[in-house]
């Protein structure tokens, strides 16, 4: 008996899977290349003059030094006397000092600088002329000598 096998099927090729391969692929180039801009496409500013939206307001500060032997210097000049707590001059150069502040528009603000060895009570006369001249916002700070 002769036996004959049954006819084998013709083969496929399955385009289905193919074209989703394609596709995952073209997605893949596409999400990972860069654009690249030419040089004529640059967008480039020179730095000109910005006008400003709102005005800033910059606080008029004085630096009242305080040194070792007693004496108050202002801008360089010496106030009040070594052995007097009261210091007269100074509290009339800082009242004339927080009217112009204020007439500007500004803030009046005082920076003690004291030495290292600078007696506490004499930084405290300093403070108490600030207060007899309407100061009120005081801060410290370093001598630079």
């Amino acid at each position: 008996m002769k036996f004959t096998p049954p006819p084998e099927p013709e083969p496929e090729l399955d385009i289905a899977s193919l074209i989703d391969m394609v596709f995952l692929l073209l997605m893949y180039f596409m999400v990972t290349a860069s654009l690249v801009k030419s040089e004529g496409d640059l967008g480039i500013r020179l730095p000109g003059v910005v006008q400003q939206a709102v005005t800033v307001d910059l606080p008029d500060e004085q630096i009242i030094e305080v040194r070792e032997d007693h004496r108050v210097l202002l801008n360089g000049r010496e106030y009040g006397r070594h052995d007097s707590p009261d210091l007269p001059q100074l509290v009339t150069t800082l009242s004339r000092f927080r009217v112009a502040s204020v007439a500007s528009g500004n803030k009046a603000l005082i920076t003690i600088a004291a030495e290292n060895k600078t007696k506490h009570q004499r930084v405290i006369d300093v403070m108490n002329a600030c207060a007899a001249a309407g100061i009120e916002s005081i801060t410290f700070g370093q001598s630079s000598d």
